[in-house]
């Protein structure tokens, strides 16, 4: 197997998420992990650290790792070497960042949301077509063989034409074990930019683009109480609607209901369910890359489904190196700006709605990402 053009990236953001975030730039074969940087200037360092104590060679390389240096933003934003930076900061800052990002000549990949309202992330794609640089966004565990699997369902027909779906996630929200956990309920927080861009985004990629939505929201509780230990006993103001139930139609023709809660402390409900004139396909967890596939037909039993693609373990960072392949090659990324503005505009929608009990026709669109190869091995993109 040829050796892969390495793409050189630098890290923005060194909070909770950023650990596998790291792990899997050595795994995935074609980033060059080159520098780090966060506002808290221990982080670097103490990541640094963390990679020299966990890696093993089941990262899929020989020998020791070659270390990324700790900087500054503004040190990490003038590298010249950086060609993609990864921005893992906090989601109120997401925008901010991208264009710092984007201003220095770099391409840019979010944590997901895209950005916490529509006018940020316009200013993001504007400023993007106008540098000729790409960005790009999280969730990527579309492209895990779980989703992907289901998506090569679909397409080979063997539900028929989808005609609705149901998508529901519900716990009692996080502050009982996040050590910073504020963020969760301040505006661009919520179940919706938290949680929905999985769901979403794993709805766009099976059905195509959402067309209108009508949402409910509620705040349950105006005040949460921190049970983590760093912070226990913090009180934080909810600034967020907590629970939304949305109906959504696809341009396909697809109808189907949402419903993503803080509020819900137990529930017996299917993740995503895509039902079809001829079957019905049970979708795993959209914020994992695997788990379990059923398929059922006429009055058939529910049957288990074996994957079709690679990357069934936690391979965020996936959507990074499918971008970084992208640009050496000139086709398409999949986990686009183009894909995360159209989330981030149904989940915008879903609160406004809520809110006036409107309707709202959505004012973006996009094409289903292309599915990966079924032969693709851990570390491979293309």
């Amino acid at each position: 197997m040829a050796a892969p053009v390495k793409t050189k990236i630098g890290i923005i953001g060194l909070g909770n998420i950023s650990g596998i975030y790291l792990k899997n730039s050595y795994a995935i074969r074609n980033l060059d992990l080159v520098a780090l940087a966060d506002i808290d200037p221990s982080r670097p360092k103490a990541k640094i650290d963390e990679i020299k104590a966990n890696y093993s060679a089941s990262w899929h390389l020989a020998g020791e790792p070659k270390l990324p240096v700790a900087c500054s933003v503004d040190e990490l934003l003038a590298n010249p070497e950086i060609e993609l930076v990864l921005n893992l900061t906090i989601p109120k800052v997401h925008a901010e960042v991208a264009i710092q990002c984007l201003n220095a000549g770099k391409h840019t990949y979010s944590e997901k949301p895209f950005a916490t309202n529509r006018d940020d992330g316009q200013k993001i794609m504007a400023l993007a077509k106008k540098k000729k640089l790409r960005v790009g966004c999280a969730p990527d565990t579309f492209l895990g063989a779980g989703i992907q699997t289901c998506r090569k369902l679909i397409d080979d027909g063997w539900i028929g034409t989808p005609l609705g779906f149901t998508a529901f996630m519900t716990c009692p929200g996080h502050e009982s074990w996040h050590p910073d956990p504020e963020f969760y309920y301040a505006v661009g927080g919520g179940p919706m930019f938290d949680m929905g861009p999985y769901y979403l985004t794993a709805l766009v990629n099976l059905l195509g683009s959402a067309k209108r939505i009508a949402g409910f929201t509620s705040i349950p509780s105006a005040e949460r109480t921190i049970t983590s230990m760093k912070k226990f006993g913090k009180k934080v103001k909810v600034e967020t609607p907590t629970t939304i139930a949305s109906t959504l139609e696809f341009t396909n023709g697809a109808i189907g209901v949402t419903l993503m809660s803080f509020d819900i402390y137990g529930a017996q409900l299917p993740r995503i369910e895509i039902y079809g004139t001829t079957g019905s396909i049970s979708v795993p967890d959209p914020n994992g890359f695997g788990g379990e596939i059923k398929y059922r037909s006429g009055r058939n039993d529910w049957a288990p489904v074996p994957f079709t693609h690679g990357y069934k373990d936690n391979a965020r960072g996936l959507g990074v190196a499918d971008m970084a392949s992208a640009i050496a090659t000139g086709r398409p990324h999949r986990a686009s700006g183009d894909l995360a503005f159209h989330i981030l505009d149904i989940m915008q929608a879903s609160l406004e709605s809520g809110k006036s009990g409107k309707t709202i026709e959505l004012t973006t669109k996009v094409d289903r990402p292309a599915p990966l190869p079924v032969n693709l091995r851990d570390g491979e993109i293309d």
